[in-house]
């Protein structure tokens, strides 16, 4: 019995349909994984700055970068300015976050690389429906966090300039300690690291690349992102 050879066309075509088979079953069984993975609590983070200009957003959005790698979700929020670049990309994971965050945040969320950044007022709700589904950094900017803020941070990022007094620095770190978690200190743009020699802080590289790619939602790269996952790493979930 002769056997009748199938047209190169239909094998390129039954080739196609059997790879396509295979990733759409592999993509019905991703939700059932997620769904049998134990919930964690994700970490909560407020970041402060002690003056105007001294990097805060940056720090924010490059420390909920990393997070966002981190994480299961492969997303992570920024509670403060939600300014976005035009330029940055979102990810499939931050488009699908934002879109289940804005009933809770009652404002529009926009996307940026992996982050989705909100401008809600009430940091407590978005932390309560955020608790096992991202990581939370809430962007104080140079204002006086709210005590709700603080009660429900679990790290507190203190951010200063690296003009700025050390001493003074260091009494405003030991005065938030006293209302909630010992803050991390974080210095940028430090002319003058030896200043701040034998303090505890974290001194992060001046690097304009890596600030724009932490704006636009992503890690920054090179030695900045070394010290930012540095930081990360010392961002506990509540």
């Amino acid at each position: 019995m002769s056997v009748r050879p199938v047209p190169e066309g239909r094998g390129v075509l039954r080739t196609a349909l059997a790879r396509a088979g295979t990733f759409l079953l592999e993509a019905a069984e991703a939700p059932d994984a997620a769904r049998a993975a134990p919930a964690e609590a994700r970490p909560v983070v407020l970041v402060v700055g002690l003056s105007p200009g001294c990097g805060t957003t940056t720090v924010s959005r490059a420390l909920a970068a990393v997070l966002a790698g981190r994480d299961p979700s492969g997303a992570a929020i920024v509670c403060g300015s939600a300014s976005a670049s035009p330029l940055a990309l979102a990810t499939a994971p931050a488009r699908r976050l934002a879109r289940s965050l804005e009933p809770v945040a009652g404002t529009a969320a926009r996307t940026a690389g992996r982050l989705c950044v909100v401008a809600g007022d009430d940091a407590p709700g978005l932390a309560r429906a955020s608790r096992y589904v991202a990581p939370l950094v809430l962007d104080a900017g140079s204002r006086a966090p709210e005590p709700a803020e603080l009660a429900i941070a679990g790290t507190v990022v203190l951010a200063a300039a690296g003009d700025a007094e050390p001493s003074l620095v260091e009494v405003v770190s030991s005065s938030f300690g006293r209302s909630g978690p010992e803050p991390i200190m974080v210095v940028s743009r430090a002319a003058e690291p030896e200043r701040w020699a034998d303090r505890a802080v974290l001194l992060l590289s001046d690097s304009r690349a890596g600030a724009s790619l932490a704006l636009g939602g992503r890690e920054p790269p090179g030695e900045l992102g070394r010290e930012i996952a540095a930081l990360a790493d010392l961002c506990a979930a509540p």
